[in-house]
């Protein structure tokens, strides 16, 4: 039985949209216990489909080659749902509008922050140059901040954990910290989050209200358009002037 099983495997890992399946039935099962959670933010989806994939990779030593060859058709819808989230943004004009100058602030602050803290950061605890780039544009969707760290001389895989990392800690711990810093305003929160956890945080503010969702999804595309114009010459420009 366990032969014919190992067959029935060997065959189906040959196939391109393995991947795509156990993509989509490792979130529908990661979404099924966040639901039973209560939608408890240590329960979070990506979190847990993240972990059921890597776990079956290494237990059947597939190669993440042969997954990402079925998985990359998920990976393409990306952009589109990206434009998609202008939707929901457009019924929240009026607010918008009225917010515009404390929002440019907030993206211009965030942004910064996110980026110089992480270098700093590192830099303090003696990481190589490769990883300092690496490291910087962690709170900007993945393909960005990949495209980002390899022009600054980063290593994109690295980056890519960060972004990943960055953004399931956001969703995660963003509730508690709003609550102790006592802010209540959905746009606020989304708008937050949006800079500082990406498509991850994106996700988990459209759980919240469709406000929350829009405005976490206006500072993604800001924060990502912001960062990949300030810092291929912001960082080299603080190297010269801290001597590394």
């Amino acid at each position: 039985m366990s032969h014919s099983l190992s067959e029935i495997w060997v065959y189906l890992s040959a196939t391109p949209l393995l991947g795509l399946t156990l993509t989509l039935l490792a979130y529908q099962a990661a979404f099924w216990l966040y639901r039973r959670a209560g939608f408890h933010p240590l329960a979070n989806p990506v979190l847990l489909s993240v972990s059921f994939i890597a776990v079956l990779l290494l237990v059947t030593g597939m190669p993440y080659k042969t997954y990402f060859d079925g998985a990359q058709f998920v990976h393409f819808l990306l952009g589109p749902a990206t434009v998609a989230l202008a939707i929901p943004l457009h019924a929240q004009w009026p607010k918008l509008k009225a917010m515009a100058g404390p929002l440019v602030i907030a993206l211009v602050a965030g942004s910064l922050t996110a980026a110089l803290s992480a270098y700093a950061i590192g830099a303090l605890l003696g990481a190589s140059r490769e990883s300092l780039m690496s490291l910087a544009p962690k709170s900007v969707t993945t393909p960005i901040a990949m495209a980002v760290a390899e022009s600054l001389g980063g290593l994109p895989s690295l980056t890519a954990v960060l972004v990943i990392t960055t953004g399931i800690l956001g969703a995660v711990g963003a509730r508690y910290l709003y609550r102790l810093l006592r802010i209540d305003d959905h746009a606020v929160r989304g708008f937050a989050i949006g800079i500082a956890s990406h498509g991850i945080g994106t996700a988990r503010a459209f759980q919240v209200s469709e406000q929350a969702g829009a405005f976490a999804a206006l500072a993604m595309g800001l924060n990502g358009l912001l960062t990949a114009v300030s810092l291929p010459w912001l960082l080299p420009w603080l190297e010269r002037l801290l001597g590394r």
